[in-house]
């Protein structure tokens, strides 16, 4: 059973303060509180618009649990060639490489074939890294939703004369089909390689901005979404997503504002299967990751 405690100051409605949490979408509690799933404080919640009080319990029954921990989120290491959307003909989706024999370590389950994984941040054919494609709505909401604002961290290599006009045009300065682009952080971090830093996802975004001060690009590495780094998972393997590391990027999406996190305590699959991150996730990048692996031509 999961366990949450709520430390608000005000009253609020079950199924946003689930969402809240990254339980859940509002309409998925909506769902788990008519199933008869949820409890606050021992007792069944029947009524979908029931608030928590401060300090009361909100607890979710064993089916509630393993509904939502049936959710995977497949983190790829992401080889050239592979498309992470739909394919068109001819084109190879990233998720075939979603077998048990690519998969290191443990997963709660394989990707179906008719399971439905989109890419939480498009990863282009021609480009190779962190790529995550999942199942789980509230995760997507908070990469790749309008409200979302995580950095996306690449290394880029270029072809072309990298100055310090070009570097800054880079990091401010840009449009891209008539819209102003973010600001970027963007360092050369040797001789035609650069690292960037976004915080958007436009159509092939990297390319097209080098291109605009005369660069090519003819290797582009992904090595970060948010607090989630790609560490040392070996080109083509994949693994499962952890809970915590679920957590951590749902609360590094939201605005700083409303990031502290009501006291929780949990357990049942996702609590007691969440192992904790490893090194090659949350650490600091591996030698492999702060080199981008090996150069590939384009």
């Amino acid at each position: 059973m999961t366990r949450h405690t709520y430390q608000g100051d005000a009253p609020v409605r079950l199924n946003k303060w689930m969402a809240q949490l990254g339980l859940c979408s509002r309409r998925e509690a909506e769902a788990l509180i008519a199933e008869g799933a949820v409890m606050v404080d021992g007792e069944t919640v029947s009524e979908p618009g029931h608030k928590i009080e401060p300090g009361q319990t909100m607890e979710l029954a064993g089916k509630a649990g393993r509904k939502l921990d049936d959710q995977l989120t497949v983190v790829l290491h992401k080889p050239v060639g592979y498309v992470s959307a739909q394919p068109e003909p001819e084109q190879t989706p990233a998720i075939r490489l979603a077998t048990k024999d690519n998969l290191v370590g443990s997963a709660p389950k394989l990707p179906g074939r008719n399971t439905n994984f989109a890419p939480l941040g498009r990863l282009d054919m021609d480009s190779r890294g962190l790529l995550l494609l999942s199942e789980d709505g509230v995760l997507a909401k908070a990469i790749i939703g309008p409200a979302s604002d995580l950095e996306k961290e690449y290394l880029v290599t270029v072809k072309g004369q990298v100055t310090p006009q070009a570097i800054a045009k880079l990091r401010h300065g840009l449009s891209l089909d008539g819209r102003r682009l973010k600001a970027a952080k963007i360092d050369q971090i040797s001789p035609g390689r650069l690292r960037f830093v976004l915080r958007e996802g436009r159509n092939r975004q990297i390319r097209r901005m080098c291109e605009l001060v005369g660069l090519l690009v003819v290797d582009l590495y992904r090595t970060r979404i948010g607090t989630l780094d790609i560490g040392d998972l070996p080109e083509g393997k994949w693994r499962a997503l952890t809970s915590e590391e679920r957590a951590s990027l749902i609360k590094a999406s939201k605005p700083l504002s409303t990031r502290q996190q009501p006291s929780s305590s949990a357990s049942g699959p996702r609590a007691s299967g969440a192992r904790s991150a490893s090194a090659r996730s949350r650490g600091k990048h591996s030698k492999a990751g702060a080199r981008g692996g090996p150069r590939r031509k384009p």
